[in-house]
Order: C-alpha cells, then sequence, then structure tokens
C-alpha cells in the first residue's frame, strides 16, 4: 500500500481474479455480512463494466468452533447444519442479486492443504 491513488492493472490483460471470504455457515446470513458481499458484488460488477472477465472465489467456512458449536447444540451432524445455512445463504444472495461466484470451496474440501500449510509456517518458526 503506498497511501496514494494508484492505476489498477492485473495481472494478466482483460482478467481479473479475486478472491472474498463468504459466509462462516453456522447461522442465517445478517445484515454486516451481507454489507460485504454486496460490497463486493459492486466491484465485480465495476470490474465487469470496465471490460475485465471477473473470476470469483468466495470461500464458504463449513467447519470452525462456531458450526461445530452449533451441531453440538441442535444435535444434529455438522454437515446437517452447514448445509442448511448454505442453502440459506445463496436464497438470501439471490433475492439481494448478488451475482453468483464462479467457486465456492468449502473449507472442509481443504482440511489436508490447511494442514500442510500449518506445518511449513511452523518448520519456519512462525
Amino acid at each position: 500500500m503506498t497511501r496514494r491513488k494508484e492505476r489498477f492493472v492485473p495481472l494478466e490483460k482483460g482478467k481479473v481474479r479475486m478472491y472474498t471470504c463468504g459466509p462462516t455457515v453456522y447461522d442465517f446470513g445478517h445484515i454486516g455480512n451481507f454489507r460485504a458481499f454486496l460490497f463486493e458484488d459492486m466491484v465485480r460488477r465495476w470490474l465487469e463494466y470496465r471490460g475485465y472477465k471477473v473470476i470469483q472465489v468466495m470461500n464458504l467456512t463449513d467447519v470452525d468452533d462456531r458450526t461445530i458449536k452449533a451441531s453440538r447444540k441442535q444435535g444434529v451432524p455438522l454437515k446437517e447444519v452447514t448445509d442448511k445455512y448454505i442453502k440459506a445463504f445463496f436464497e438470501d444472495i439471490e433475492i439481494l442479486n448478488i451475482e453468483k461466484a464462479e467457486h465456492y470451496p468449502k473449507a472442509t474440501e481443504h482440511i489436508p492443504e490447511m494442514v500442510a500449510l500449518i506445518k511449513k509456517l511452523i518448520d519456519k518458526g512462525y
């Protein structure tokens, strides 16, 4: 960050890749969550308006302390809890007319990669 306005130059001409944080799916979304998703949608639409091909990835955090706590509290398997709130999230973004990302990776689909990264960080002394 240079603390001044800079010209936007994508890494690949005519193409922008966006990674945005998605919901942690332990409960229904609230206005604070959707403020962020609406902002990301506005950025995406502006980039598309400017002629860029946008590839967006938005993660779904489907395992963490809050999802596990919700699973225990409701007395149902974790996947049942998170599937319910993932479904609600997609219904909500459709109602709000938020453009869907191209990819929605779930945290549970990438646990081996997370463990490997943590091991690398530990090995480097972090």
